[in-house]
């Protein structure tokens, strides 16, 4: 398990100590497949300065656009959380700080969807929801048992 001491330690606990060590092994196989941090610009357009800063402002005015439809979508019919990462996405490709805040999110959500597949909180989400579909039943129940099902065009005026 990695401390955050250095990468020997997380070998060590790896048990691969021989086969890497050292200050240059990776702490975890996650950042083995990252990519490097940086602009993904044609090497054409990184060579020209104003191009390169045109560029930016180009992926950061599409990028802007993408979240801002996304956060109308939070409140109106529509994927909005996905385009909100689209739009991340888009910006990732030339921002830094964009990149960063993709791997974390990746990150996070893969440690979510490791914690939802362990037996116990699986077992208690399972009960939880069958709770909660047992009340909505028992409450439809009693709804129809006091109100009975009128349509609307018999309704007794």
């Amino acid at each position: 398990m990695n401390t955050g001491s250095n990468a020997t330690e997380a070998v060590v606990a790896d048990g691969a100590a021989s086969a890497r060590s050292g200050p240059t092994a990776p702490a975890s196989e996650d950042h083995v497949n990252e990519k490097p941090l940086g602009s993904r610009a044609p090497e054409f357009i990184k060579r020209r300065r104003t191009l390169h800063m045109s560029w930016q402002v180009g992926v950061f005015v599409v990028g802007l656009a993408v979240v801002a439809a996304g956060v109308a979508m939070l409140v109106l019919p529509g994927p909005g959380w996905v385009v909100i990462f689209g739009g991340m996405a888009i910006w990732a490709t030339e921002f830094v700080w964009a990149q960063l805040v993709l791997r974390w999110t990746k990150r996070k959500v893969s440690e979510a969807a490791q914690r939802a597949l362990d037996p116990r909180v699986r077992r208690r989400n399972i009960i939880l929801t069958t709770i909660g579909c047992v009340i909505c039943a028992v409450l439809a129940g009693l709804y129809l048992w006091k109100f009975g099902i009128t349509l609307p065009w018999k309704i007794d005026s």
